[in-house]
């Protein structure tokens, strides 16, 4: 925790929402060596600010001789970018701390925009990654409006994973189902990025995905029954096997707490006629509502892919953008 709270210091702290970290360089990944002795590893963070224009500008007043040094976008650029745009996150990426001895990679949020993806799944880009588990350098603790939004995306990614999952399923298909809700659709996943990343996520993170989903299951449990001494079918090693309510009644309830632009995608794919609460009844009897569902999460989120890697083009740098993306290239053929 120290390593990000020396980050943290060379960034300006007003306005500051919430801030943390993610990845291969800070959370541990099957394939990785420990991510406390990587030295390769960047390590991400994004910072949710209630005045991105500003932080930005302040950011680049403080860091005046390197931004000019990089010939990285001035204020006004990245401010009129922002505006054109509208919305998301805006990576730099390949940032040298000399002195801590790492790269990092940064992105910056608005809140308005952190909140809406995460109640909304907008985008599904914030809200897909903080459907796992990341470490928290600025908690969201003074936040209430923050920290309801951040539990209402879990549990959202909860109850879309059990549209998706059968009625018997382990922990690893519970978490890896959550986690391929952000990844499954991503165009990067055709090139750039490791095939196996989820699983190797997944098997890795085990233990902090139940201390992340635990309230939720606890709330759902109506819905949801845990058996944490079952045996692998097959053979003797215990896992962790859950079982749930397929009913109608329990597929429409899930269905009814659908984030807002899912609820858009759901009516579009299932080409079915109304208002969504009308259409609620006819969805929950599809017997391929599961591929409906996972098309509809695919739909969100290829967008928001291609959207936000277009975006970082000009805010992190053409050079630094291909060297960003030939090191995500070469882990596809190296794992």
């Amino acid at each position: 925790m120290s390593l990000y709270k020396d980050i943290l210091a060379r960034f300006p702290r007003g306005a500051i929402s919430y801030v943390f970290a993610y990845g291969s360089g800070v959370k541990q990944q099957v394939g990785y060596s420990d991510v406390n002795k990587q030295k390769d590893n960047i390590i991400d963070l994004v910072f949710c600010v209630r005045d991105p224009l500003g932080w930005h500008a302040e950011n680049i007043n403080r860091h005046e001789s390197h931004y000019s040094s990089m010939r990285l976008l001035g204020p006004k650029c990245i401010m009129k970018y922002q505006e054109n745009f509208g919305a998301g996150v805006y990576f730099n990426t390949l940032v040298p701390l000399s002195d801590l001895g790492v790269q990092i990679k940064y992105g910056v949020i608005s809140k308005e925009q952190m909140l809406q993806d995460l109640l909304e799944w907008k985008h599904l880009y914030m809200a897909g990654r903080l459907h796992k588990p990341v470490e928290d350098i600025v908690p969201p603790d003074d936040d209430k409006q923050l920290k309801e939004a951040l539990a209402t995306n879990l549990r959202n990614a909860f109850q879309v994973a059990l549209l998706l999952l059968p009625e018997k399923f382990t922990s690893f298909h519970l978490f890896h189902t959550i986690s391929n809700l952000s990844y499954k659709g991503d165009f990067r996943m055709i090139f750039g990025e490791n095939k196996n990343k989820v699983a190797n996520i997944v098997q890795a993170q085990e233990n902090e995905f139940f201390e992340l989903y635990a309230p939720i299951m606890k709330d759902l449990a109506k819905f949801v029954a845990v058996d944490f001494g079952a045996k692998e079918k097959g053979s003797e090693r215990v896992v962790t096997q859950f079982e749930q309510d397929k009913s109608l009644k329990a597929v429409e309830y899930h269905l009814r707490q659908a984030p807002a632009e899912l609820r858009r995608r759901l009516i579009r794919n299932a080409v079915f006629k109304g208002s969504y609460i009308d259409i609620i009844g006819p969805l929950a009897a599809l017997k391929n509502l599961h591929e409906i569902v996972q098309i509809s999460v695919n739909d969100i989120v290829w967008r928001s892919s291609i959207t936000q890697t277009l975006k970082n083009i000009p805010s992190a740098g053409v050079m630094k953008t291909l060297v960003y993306a030939s090191r995500k290239a070469m882990k596809t053929f190296a794992k």
